[in-house]
């Protein structure tokens, strides 16, 4: 008497990588929208972190608590202001205010950039649809090139 073999035929085999390699191929795609979608998470947050600064200089500014020029339009001269901080007038000590405690990244900027370099700056007198760079950060905008998920280019988020 024989006893039965006992294994896999190689039909078997081949049908379950053809079964594999089809659920990758469906997984592929999908697994880079995940990543996409998180860097997109990160843009929108490093944009809130930044402008939300922003406007808390103009504020202090306005009010203030800040040194202002007169013929300064209240927002800060650069990013790194926001992190270095400004000296707060009301304080005798000379206390600073600090409005960011570091510059986040762009996460769609080339990596060999330093977070201040990922993004592009818009002045007070810079025109909306032609951003550029002045006296004074008013906005800023991702330098990445490309759209997001929603349909809207990053530079316009």
């Amino acid at each position: 008497m024989r006893r039965p073999v006992r294994g896999f035929s190689l039909i078997e085999v081949v049908i379950t990588m053809a079964i594999i390699a089809l659920l990758a191929s469906i997984a592929a795609p999908l697994t880079e929208t995940v990543v996409r979608r998180g860097k997109e998470q990160d843009l929108k947050r490093a944009l809130y972190q930044v402008r939300d600064a922003i406007d808390a200089y103009k504020i202090a500014a306005d009010a203030g608590h800040i040194e202002k020029s007169l013929s300064g339009s209240g927002y800060p001269p650069s990013l790194q202001e926001l992190v270095d901080g400004v000296r707060d007038l009301r304080s005798v000590k000379g206390n600073r205010i600090y409005f960011l405690r570091r510059i986040p990244r762009d996460p769609f900027a080339d990596s060999r950039l330093s977070a201040l370099e990922s993004w592009g700056l818009r002045s007070y007198t810079s025109p909306a649809d032609d951003p550029r760079a002045g006296e004074d950060v008013f906005d800023v905008y991702s330098l990445a090139r490309g759209t997001g998920l929603n349909g809207i280019p990053y530079r316009e988020w």
